[in-house]
């Protein structure tokens, strides 16, 4: 009777196919990588949400800084509003000048005074 040939790995226990060395390399390669991959994607992923608190803890100094900068640049706004006001306004009678006839008294610049509010600066 002829027998079969054993297969390769029976006539040598240390001798695999190919394709089984490859699938074990990769098994433990996915293993390793998971081990190493998890706590590393924790330890990252911790410092970001512990990074977006840390800027509520100024310190007093720099908050007091802070606090005058923007009353700064509130006054600066507030005069700033003012000159465009007072442009407006010098615009407006400069036209009403140049509409009147030589002769005609000025009844625009009247109005145009009673009219305009004056800012003062503890209003806003």
């Amino acid at each position: 009777m002829i027998e079969a040939p054993a297969p390769v790995f029976f006539q040598d226990p240390f001798l695999f196919p190919g394709q089984i060395v490859d699938l074990a390399m990769g098994f433990f390669m996915m293993v390793t990588v998971i081990a190493l991959g998890v706590p590393i994607i924790r330890a990252v992923s911790r410092r970001w949400d512990r990074g977006a608190t840390t800027i509520q803890n100024l310190p007093p100094d720099l908050t007091h800084r802070l606090e005058r900068i923007e009353q700064a640049v509130e006054a600066v706004a507030i005069e700033v509003e003012r000159m465009a006001e007072a442009q407006r306004f010098t615009a407006k009678l400069m036209n009403d000048q140049r509409s009147l006839s030589p002769g005609d008294p000025a009844p625009g610049v009247g109005k145009a005074m009673a009219t305009d509010p004056v800012r003062r600066p503890d209003s806003r």
